[in-house]
């Protein structure tokens, strides 16, 4: 589960809610229908408007994502399989390769470390599993782009929404208590709509983002280490590239295991 993610969301409506108690202003006052189906129902119809269908699919894929998380392999398991796979080719060949490529899990491994074990050159390899990077980093600046626009959309349609509702209380100025009621449900669509665009839809294609750079950089290590067994580096040569992806601190080394 991604927590951050639950912890933003409570606490951004924490946040308002209490600091709407604190001006005094009432937080009953957010319920208010006409505001959430001006701003959510409206922002729904721009991104049909702005997005083709077979991007909007994926928006369900998203949102589990976002609460979900990553399911990404480790970087320092990535790095011991790689330097293992080396120790395995050296003394029983590239079969020790193939035997090991059918026992992992993860499908992009497995397919790079085939191509290897398939005696496929180094072009070729780095050909075929950088274009399916690059497809895959468009995929995600897809779906990230969605949430961005929903940011835009949702702050312009709530002033939308209050002007709506501006236009419906200056129609019954004859009932002064009324008028003021009214004028402050108005502003209730401007709220929900900054708040759904700078607290939820923003963060969201921001952590989106973050999300694709780091399975990118993962998918990138596990290249290298493909590379590597093609070239027939030693372990210790695996070890020393398949590092550099690894932050200092977090390095372990291998060499005495």
């Amino acid at each position: 589960m991604e927590k951050s993610t639950v912890i933003g969301i409570v606490g951004g409506i924490a946040a308002v809610g209490f600091g709407m108690a604190l001006k005094g202003a009432d937080p009953h006052a957010l319920i208010n229908p006409a505001a959430f189906l001006i701003i959510f129902a409206g922002t729904a119809a721009a991104i049909f408007n702005a997005f083709p269908m077979r991007d909007l699919k994926r928006v369900p894929k998203l949102f589990k994502l976002l609460f979900s998380g990553q399911n990404l392999p480790k970087k320092q398991e990535i790095l011991e399989l790689f330097v293992s796979v080396a120790k395995s080719a050296k003394q029983e060949g590239v079969m020790a390769i193939e035997k090991r490529a059918n026992e992992v899990d993860d499908p992009f491994i497995r397919s790079a470390m085939t191509m290897v074990a398939d005696g496929f050159n180094g072009e070729f390899i780095y050909n075929v599993i950088d274009s399916e990077i690059k497809q895959m980093e468009e995929r995600h600046r897809s779906g990230a782009q969605v949430f961005a626009q929903c940011g835009m959309y949702a702050p312009t349609l709530g002033v939308l929404g209050a002007v709506i509702g501006l236009i419906a209380a200056l129609g019954n100025l004859s009932d002064i208590d009324q008028l003021g009621h009214s004028i402050a449900a108005a502003f209730v669509a401007t709220l929900l709509g900054i708040f759904t665009g700078y607290v939820c839809w923003h963060p969201f294609a921001n952590k989106l983002k973050q999300m694709n750079a780091e399975e990118v950089e993962i998918k990138r290590m596990v290249l290298e280490g493909a590379l590597a067994l093609q070239e027939g580096a030693s372990s210790i040569a695996i070890e020393s590239r398949l590092q550099a992806y690894i932050p200092l601190a977090e390095r372990k080394s291998l060499r005495d295991a």
